[in-house]
């Protein structure tokens, strides 16, 4: 058990963002660990990835490519997980909480009866003392997710089964190049002794995509309301003030379940985790299901008649005001000043 494995999505042609993320977290735990980080790659074309998975620092890259093996066609790609494990024993396995990650990380988990954390928000290396038997461990992975629909933190360890396994919830950790390079060894995976003709019985004919309408994700200023905006009329001011700025809108938990907007647009433990250059909270009180997912922020500007709002403690500037009476300013101000 001297490895940490992480498979790596194929994403049209490209390396998904929360693999990297991953590869990025596993080099950090691995090194705490004092393991190997080892990327797992599975599909057609995937060998290209090599180069720059090394530099997300994995020591060893596993591949198996073949025309067969469809980025989503999942059951040979659990077989092919499966077999590696069983040889390898790795202590962790990660993937990402995508709908492959959410559809193989199961079947995996399943087959080798280790048990699954799924939608990860953080993961962490700890001790933990068996309040039973008095058993103690030591650096075991902590499985960091919301639960009960964001409104308690569950932390939850695998004492004994390995690999301890988890998928993460993309855009929660941070993505960048590994202070060294990985020793990137690539080593071909003898797949075909892995898998079997039933794995194969489901084949994907064809495949439609229907583009993002909605993608805060990305953006570089995002402009999210809260429940303080009052109403579904008052919450179009988040939009005025986006347009102006050339932003997206996000949005509470609170203002999604109000109607105030759509779910898509919904920043949080339950919703989606930016990383903005500016993000400008207006009504938001900011509880930690909603902070969770957008502290990563380069700048938080809060607008809150609450001095006392928990959004102050990590916003950069704060707005005593109205958001009614505060935003028509901003507005009104941003136009005269960028003419």
């Amino acid at each position: 058990m001297e490895n940490l494995f992480v498979y790596i999505e194929n994403e049209g042609g490209k390396v998904a963002d929360v693999s990297l993320e991953l590869l990025t977290k596993g080099r950090e735990l691995a090194s705490e660990l004092g393991v190997k980080l080892e990327a797992v790659v599975i599909g057609d074309g995937v060998a290209g990835f090599c180069d720059e998975l090394k530099k997300y620092g994995a020591d060893t890259i596993w591949v198996a490519e073949d025309k067969s093996l469809a980025p989503y066609q999942t059951l040979p790609h659990a077989a092919i997980l499966c077999g590696l494990i069983e040889r390898e024993k790795p202590q962790i396995c990660l993937m990402g909480a995508t709908p492959v990650g959410r559809d193989l990380g199961p079947r995996v988990s399943s087959a080798m009866h280790s048990g699954l954390t799924a939608d990860c928000t953080s993961l962490v290396i700890g001790p933990h003392t068996d309040v039973k038997s008095g058993k103690e461990y030591d650096k075991l992975l902590y499985q960091i997710r919301p639960a009960f629909g964001g409104n308690i933190i569950a932390t939850i360890i695998n004492p004994d089964c390995r690999p301890q396994m988890a998928t993460v919830r993309e855009g929660v950790m941070k993505k960048e190049y590994a202070a060294k390079a990985g020793e990137g060894k690539v080593v071909q995976v003898a797949w075909r002794e892995m898998v079997k003709p039933e794995d194969f019985v489901v084949k994907i004919i064809e495949r439609h995509i229907e583009e993002r309408k909605i993608n805060i994700k990305n953006a570089p200023i995002i402009v999210a309301g809260g429940y303080g905006m009052g109403s579904k009329e008052g919450f179009k001011l988040c939009f005025e003030l986006a347009e102006v700025l050339g932003g997206e809108v996000g949005a509470s938990r609170a203002a999604v379940d109000s109607g105030f907007c759509e779910h898509a647009r919904q920043v949080g433990q339950t919703g989606v985790t930016v990383r903005p250059k500016l993000y400008i909270a207006c009504g938001i009180s900011g509880q930690i299901q909603h902070t969770a997912g957008m502290d990563g922020s380069a700048m938080v500007i809060a607008i809150t008649n609450d001095p006392e709002a928990p959004i102050n403690k990590i916003a950069d500037y704060t707005i005593i005001g109205d958001v009614a009476e505060v935003i028509p300013r901003m507005i009104k101000s941003y136009k005269q000043n960028s003419k």
